[in-house]
């Protein structure tokens, strides 16, 4: 009886052993198993990469002017044919239009440039009959020079009278735009020298930069130039540079500049602050990466390349960079896919999960 109440008890001992020692394997099993670390991949592939300098300026218009009365006189402004209204800021305006007439009756009659002309055409059609004269025999030499001699003083005082005449106007003397006009009330007397309008053409700008010496050697003239507005940031500006100098600074060691940016649209304004990139090397067909996917390692410069869902850290060597990316020159071939997101806890041959 004794020996038959035994049995079940050994057998519940057994599966209590046999129980035990599964939930320990499976422990042991579960402490070992490597969990694979989330990433983001890059696949390489050719690309170009630019090396620039970045400096930041003001742009000025290349062409100003402030435009002066050279009398006194009424004031008077004009219209802008294209419009029909009154000049006003912002217009475009051609060469030569008028922008403001001035009036002053006793000015004009001083001029008497009517009397100018009577005066040429009579000392002109005296000269030719004089000529004709001296043809015939009826006129000597001294009576040709003295028609000639008259009739090229009158056509110099004509000439004078009407540069007096155009005093009484205020013309555009280029294409531009016009950014200013004084407010005058209409009809009154403004004096000499008096500023009416101010012109600027700016379909070309220009931007004074200074460098450090160790990158003139890298700087030309006629060098290509990117310009950003922060405006406008979607508009991207193209210029040249148009001068250097060769001479360094002895209290700063910089080094001046000059670059002219092509603004035919007119979208960048004169006295905007603006960032431009000096490109000084460039290459095309190359592997080039983010300059946030390396890590710099004892060893150097590395990146992680998956390989059949493990990660190998490579070390690297690079070319041309600029702020945000790189030119990878050893280490990296087309194809490889490289860690872009998740690689700051990686190691060698770590196990990983793309997500991406």
């Amino acid at each position: 009886m004794k020996y038959h109440r035994l049995i079940p008890f050994a057998w519940f001992i057994i599966g209590a052993v046999l129980i035990g020692t599964t939930g320990c394997k499976n422990q042991q099993d579960d402490s070992t198993t490597e969990v694979a670390v989330p990433v983001s991949v890059k696949d390489i592939r050719p690309g170009s990469i630019e090396e620039f300098i970045e400096t930041n300026g003001t742009v000025y218009p290349t062409q100003e002017v402030e435009l002066m009365t050279e009398m006194t006189g009424r004031y008077y402004l004009q219209k802008n044919p294209r419009t029909g209204k009154k000049w006003r800021l912002g217009d475009r305006i051609k060469k030569s239009e008028v922008i403001i007439k001035l009036e002053d009756q006793e000015y004009l009659n001083n001029i008497q440039i009517d009397v100018k002309k009577l005066n040429l055409k009579i000392s002109k059609n005296e000269y030719d009959k004089q000529k004709i004269l001296q043809e015939k025999g009826g006129a000597t030499d001294r009576d040709v020079v003295n028609a000639e001699q008259a009739w090229i003083t009158a056509r110099y005082a004509l000439e004078n009278a009407n540069l007096q005449l155009a005093k009484m106007e205020v013309r555009a003397p280029f294409d531009g735009v016009i950014v200013d006009i004084p407010y005058f009330t209409e009809a009154n007397r403004v004096n000499t020298g008096t500023i009416v309008a101010k012109i600027m053409d700016y379909r070309k700008l220009y931007m004074e930069f200074q460098l450090p010496e160790k990158n003139l050697a890298k700087i030309k003239v006629n060098q290509p130039v990117r310009v950003f507005n922060y405006a406008l940031p979607d508009d991207t500006l193209y210029g040249i540079i148009s001068q250097l100098s060769p001479a360094i600074s002895p209290d700063t060691r910089n080094f001046k500049g000059i670059l002219t940016i092509s603004n035919n649209n007119l979208k960048l304004r004169p006295g905007s602050y603006i960032k431009a990139q000096i490109v000084t090397q460039k290459k095309e067909g190359v592997i080039v990466i983010p300059k946030d996917m390396i890590l710099s390692r004892q060893r150097g410069k590395t990146v992680f390349v998956i390989d059949r869902n493990t990660a190998y850290e490579r070390v690297i060597k690079t070319g041309l960079e600029n702020p945000g990316f790189v030119e990878v020159t050893e280490g990296l071939r087309l194809n490889d896919r490289v860690v872009s997101k998740g690689f700051e806890t990686l190691s060698n041959r770590t196990k990983v999960k793309i997500i991406q």
